[in-house]
């Protein structure tokens, strides 16, 4: 991946909300995506570490489509090690893995913050990968500045 590293994370599952087709029912394959897809609501929470370091809360809005891609739609708060807070939009996919409970993540971050010292991520893109395994609730990404 090109670019300066500037975090990395790991986040645990800590909410889902379903509207109509639950995850654990489609991962499990005793329902279907249906044609019109499929919106899950996954709260998470960890740390981050890197020049970005401290606390992370999100909520991804996420679109399991039937064809299989996932579409992200992420939103969160990087909250640093000395209390300043960052805004990350990001949107993006997820391809999961024949045969197994991992996604691949691929996304396209967008940071926003007015404390002095962190200013430097306004003007910059950050493009983030990493995996999500879905069987355990659990997520890495390593977030690269352009």
């Amino acid at each position: 991946m090109r670019g300066e590293k500037i975090y990395e994370y790991d986040l645990d599952v800590t909410g889902v909300t379903d509207y109509g087709v639950t995850l654990e029912s489609v991962l499990s394959g005793q329902e279907r995506v249906p044609p019109q897809g499929v919106r899950i609501d996954v709260a998470f929470e960890g740390r981050a570490v890197g020049r970005l370091a401290g606390r992370v809360r999100d909520i991804d809005y996420l679109r399991m489509r039937a064809d299989g891609r996932i579409d992200l739609d992420i939103r969160a708060v990087v909250e640093t090690e000395n209390g300043r807070r960052i805004a990350l939009s990001a949107d993006g996919v997820a391809m999961p893995r024949m045969a197994e409970p991992i996604a691949d993540l691929f996304e396209n971050v967008s940071l926003s913050t007015a404390a002095e010292e962190y200013v430097w991520v306004n003007t910059r893109q950050v493009w983030g990968v990493g995996t999500v395994n879905l069987a355990v609730g659990k997520i890495h990404i390593d977030g690269y500045m352009q």
